[in-house]
């Protein structure tokens, strides 16, 4: 019995699908929980508005919109009662004169200290504590990214930015299986008096993701006693997806107190999902971000995604429907040249919430230009 608990639960984190490559939807999607508090404190949306560091994740072309001379972000999460550890770093670096900005990002979630029990039982019934092993089911993804002004229109008051990430996605399984794939994202931002726009487009090139099993005779013993398919080759597949936002300035630039809020949309290609629109060719996904500062270093931040229509379960003719959406709220300071932002959110909607607290960091430095000294502080 326990060998086939692990075995069910092998197959469900890797979706074997042996000699296969079926289009299948929610593939790789621990790349879509989303990074920082600041964004996930606004339930993601973000395409039209990041402007830090990770824009790299949000819209690339948001990294031309950062002001320092380079900046760091740190992310750590958990879920799942500390089970699953979600990590982030990156790093952003404008090139001289500003014009292009250049990042890297790395993305890691992962369940650790998986018990392996294969061996722990002995043929006669007996465990053996020698023999009961430790394993971690890991996900990453790299991230490289560019962003650079654009010129496309002789407006002064419209200014454009695109940014492309070239990812590379790494998943593993213990010592059983390992997985590669690539892709690329494209995103542009565009800025015209109180409005900003943003179009990320993912995977543009659809991700390919293919696994290799490295099953030693004993594992492949077990898999085919216990009535698994013993895999060889799996392929995955992660279709286009668009995350489109609309952003405005509610109150007049230049005042202390500021307001912003965003409407994104998701569209996502693979399938028919559990969203508030839906079809087997497009699922439609809206999501709003409202977020308050002052003087630029208070940030208050509140946001609502992930609707849904569902059956209500009071309801036995199973007709009626009521909807469902995920909650975020968010807090932010900046201390000199260190960003701390808070997030509370969950991964599900609110009839079942799983909710966690996100911190991120954020550090901004600054360099003085060559043949201006730094400024000494002033005696009183």
């Amino acid at each position: 019995m326990k060998y086939r608990v692990i075995l069910l639960s092998i197959g469900w984190l890797l979706g074997i699908q042996p000699l296969s490559a079926q289009k299948k939807i929610y593939v790789n999607e621990y790349l879509n929980i989303g990074v920082g508090a600041k964004g996930l404190g606004l339930a993601g949306a973000q395409s039209a508005s990041a402007n830090d560091v990770t824009a790299a994740y949000w819209n690339p072309a948001g990294l031309m919109q950062i002001q320092n001379n380079m900046e760091v972000g740190l992310m750590h999460a958990e879920y799942f009662s500390g089970n699953a550890k979600y990590d982030y770093g990156a790093i952003a670096k404008p090139l001289k004169g500003k014009k292009q900005v250049v990042a890297l990002s790395v993305l890691r979630f992962a369940i650790d200290d998986i018990p392996n029990t294969i061996d722990y039982i002995q043929p006669d019934g007996s465990f053996d504590e020698s023999k009961l092993k430790s394993m971690s089911a890991g996900d990453y993804a790299f991230l490289l990214s560019y962003a650079q002004g654009l010129k496309w229109f002789k407006n002064p008051n419209l200014k454009m930015n695109i940014g492309v990430n070239a990812k590379v996605i790494y998943r593993h399984l213990g010592s059983m299986a390992n997985a590669w794939g690539a892709g690329i994202d494209v995103g542009i931002q565009a800025r015209y008096a109180q409005w900003r726009f943003g179009v990320m487009a993912k995977d543009i090139t659809t991700t390919y993701t293919s696994w290799s099993f490295h099953l030693s005779e004993k594992e492949k013993q077990i898999f085919g006693q216990t009535g698994n398919e013993i895999p060889v080759k799996s392929y995955e597949l992660m279709y286009p997806r668009l995350n489109i936002g609309v952003a405005r300035s509610l109150l007049p630039e230049g005042k202390a107190l500021q307001v912003s809020a965003e409407l994104g949309i998701d569209l996502t290609t693979d399938g028919n999902r559990n969203t508030l629109i839906h079809s087997n060719a497009v699922s439609i996904d809206p999501r709003i971000g409202l977020e308050g500062s002052y003087k630029n270093t208070l940030f208050l931040r509140a946001g609502i995604g992930n609707f849904q229509r569902v059956l209500d379960d009071a309801d036995t003719s199973n007709k009626k429907h009521y909807t469902l959406y995920q909650p975020s709220v968010g807090l932010g300071v900046v201390l000199g040249v260190i960003g701390i932002d808070y997030a509370f959110t969950s991964l599900q909607t609110q009839s079942n919430p799983l909710f966690t607290h996100i911190i991120s960091l954020r550090l901004n430095m600054n360099q003085p230009e060559k043949g201006k000294p730094t400024k000494k502080p002033t005696r009183k």
